[in-house]
């Protein structure tokens, strides 16, 4: 089994706003798995509520968006483009994300075009659903 990239590696983000720290499957073009360990130093915690830190649900879209992209960025017919976030469909939070949790994001890809695609994604916590959303992506030159 070919060894997987490091999301940094494959993805155009950077620190503050890069949400993946491994992946544990891949498959380009298709799906992808990915996870982000919440330490509580990320910066959004400070504010996102004093006292009661929670992960933003947005963030949350945003995690299982970036595993998404990677999926997208290995399929060879998008190498060296910038995949951005075109849309997002029924989201729906089923839980609270606090410092020390494990996200594990699951994207399964659906039809892509030349310029677009859809995908359907989720976070868990051990296990438990997080979130669920339907993301819509626009590809374009880099």
């Amino acid at each position: 089994m070919p060894e997987l990239p490091r999301p940094i590696d494959v993805l155009p983000h950077r620190p503050p706003f890069l949400f993946v720290d491994e992946l544990s499957s891949l498959t380009p073009g298709r799906s992808a798995i990915g996870v982000w360990r919440l330490t509580g130093e990320e910066w959004f915690f400070a504010g996102h509520f004093p006292g009661r830190p929670t992960l933003p649900g947005v963030l949350m879209c945003e995690a299982v968006a970036q595993v998404g992209a990677i999926a997208v960025l290995t399929d060879e017919r998008f190498s060296g483009k910038l995949p951005l976030f075109g849309g997002l469909d029924k989201a729906r939070f089923r839980r609270q994300v606090v410092p020390d949790d494990e996200l594990t994001l699951e994207v399964e890809l659906g039809r892509m075009s030349t310029r677009a695609g859809r995908g359907t994604g989720r976070a868990l916590v051990d296990g438990q659903p997080a979130c669920e959303c339907d993301l819509l992506f626009v590809v374009v030159d880099a």
